[in-house]
């Protein structure tokens, strides 16, 4: 098979009946994980550089992998430029985006803006296959970039700092588009454990000078290392496994639902713990996003 047809390659799994009880368990462990992330981002930022945060994250993440028996399968040569490419856009490009966001943006909001991430996946996946949406993917779409404009909105308003914040996460979002179509058929051949433990000891080699850098500019404080460490540990290398062995289940169209759960979990903590002001434009908008994602993410007849 030719790199070109690798990545035309169907990216839904075959499995298409009713989610399993792990199913299940796989889904919602990593919508509260994930969710999550962008509370423990927050706290990091309390005192350590955007630079560090990115490092510890993805070094964190990569040595709970690397323990694991699973994490030694080889990658055959042929695949190892789509593991890089992997490596980029779902690690080393959003976690370096997502501080940087959080430096001007709340929590909340961000988790917000990241529930757009099916709407993309569609789009990806669509753009992979060469067939324009049409019907109730294209109306999906729609509706999802409006509640993206909706959610975007009262934090535009607030100046370019913002805006600059907004626009991160939503090109960290982009990348997780194109990141959960590229995983699916690696993931099938070689497992979820090995491809996510040398994808991102690849990401923590790219990410190493900015985070050097990021080290010297921090100051060390228990509770944002710490904050770091359960970012890496849990919310990168359990969190990867989990993810990767749900899309290998489901498919990746069906296993980026979880960004539906996932801006809820985000303003629920980002309230609670955070004191995260969200106006009632931005709620509006995420439920256009998740209704838009629905809609999008669904089966062409």
């Amino acid at each position: 098979m030719t790199a070109h047809n690798r990545i035309l390659e169907k990216t839904t799994s075959a499995n298409d009946g009713p989610f399993s009880t792990q199913d299940w368990a796989l889904f919602w462990g990593i919508a509260l994980i994930w969710g999550a992330s962008f509370l423990l981002i927050a706290i990091a930022l309390e005192s350590l550089h955007p630079g560090a945060i990115t490092f510890g994250r993805v070094g964190f993440g990569a040595a709970a992998l690397a323990v694991t028996p699973a994490a030694r399968k080889r990658i055959d040569p042929e695949d190892r430029r789509r593991l890089v490419v992997l490596s980029l856009v779902w690690v080393a490009i959003p976690f370096t985006l997502f501080p940087l966001a959080e430096q001007h943006i709340n929590s909340a909001v961000t988790g917000l803006l990241n529930g757009a991430m099916p709407i993309f996946a569609a789009l990806v996946a669509a753009l992979f296959l060469r067939e324009f949406p049409r019907g109730a993917q294209l109306a999906g779409l729609l509706t999802g970039f409006t509640g993206v404009v909706l959610i975007s909105i009262p934090s535009i308003g607030e100046g370019s700092n913002a805006a600059l914040g907004v626009f991160l996460v939503l090109l960290a979002t982009v990348c997780y588009g194109f990141a959960v179509n590229i995983a699916a058929p690696l993931q099938r051949r070689y497992g979820s454990v090995a491809v996510m433990s040398k994808m991102l000891v690849l990401a923590t080699v790219w990410t190493l000078p900015y985070g050097v850098w990021g080290l010297a500019e921090s100051t060390f404080e228990p509770g944002p290392v710490l904050a770091t460490f359960v970012l890496g540990v849990v919310g990168t290398g359990a969190a990867f496994a989990i993810m990767a062995s749900l899309v290998g289940s489901v498919g990746s169209t069906r296993a980026s639902f979880i960004t539906y759960l996932i801006p809820f979990v985000a303003l629920a903590l980002g309230v609670a713990f955070l004191g995260d002001e969200v106006r009632p434009l931005a709620i509006v908008g995420v439920l256009l996003v998740v209704s838009g994602a629905v809609l999008a993410s669904r089966r062409r007849a």
